[in-house]
């Protein structure tokens, strides 16, 4: 009897776990996204869009396509700038999931309440990463071994002038 339950409960899991990452939602095509900016460890993606006059929303997608660290706490935050170089409206986000694992996406969404008086839209945005690093020196040639490794955690953080501009940071 056990010998059937047993097998019954694994697939009723597997099941269950399939259902709950289907209910997250498909996310966009990478192509659906006009603005784009990369580092070594993560890609961002994002449109511009005017919901309401008095709003900009800046909605994308963050990416880790090719570290195996994951990238965590991805914080984002937009500015809005007038002529004379003063911030004139802000609004901050995260990423919807804590860490983005290896070829993983989230989500993202900021609503920027605006004045009228922007000529800009700066986006800022900063993770925390763990980098690995060797000890001791460089061996050029040698037996192949590995010494252990050590891990660095930082807390990155860039900006991205004019984030929303018709011709700069366009995905191509």
């Amino acid at each position: 009897m056990v010998r059937r339950v047993v097998p019954l409960i694994g697939i009723a899991m597997v099941a269950a776990a399939c259902a709950a990452v289907d209910m997250a939602g498909p996310l966009a095509p990478l192509d659906a996204f006009t603005h784009r900016v990369a580092n070594s460890e993560l890609v961002l993606r994002w449109n511009c869009l005017r919901p309401t006059t008095n709003t900009l929303r800046v909605e994308g997608v963050a990416h880790n396509p090719w570290q195996a660290q994951p990238i965590g706490y991805l914080e984002l935050q937009v500015v809005g700038v007038d002529a004379q170089g003063r911030q004139t409206a802000e609004a901050a986000g995260k990423a919807r999931d804590f860490q983005i694992l290896t070829n993983q996406r989230s989500p993202f969404q900021l609503d920027l309440p605006t004045v009228g008086t922007e000529v800009r839209v700066d986006l800022y945005y900063q993770y925390r990463f763990n980098h690995e690093w060797e000890s001791g020196t460089l061996l050029l040639a040698g037996p192949l071994m590995h010494s252990p490794g050590r891990y660095a955690q930082s807390t990155i953080s860039y900006m991205v002038r004019d984030a929303c501009s018709p011709t700069q940071h366009l995905a191509r």
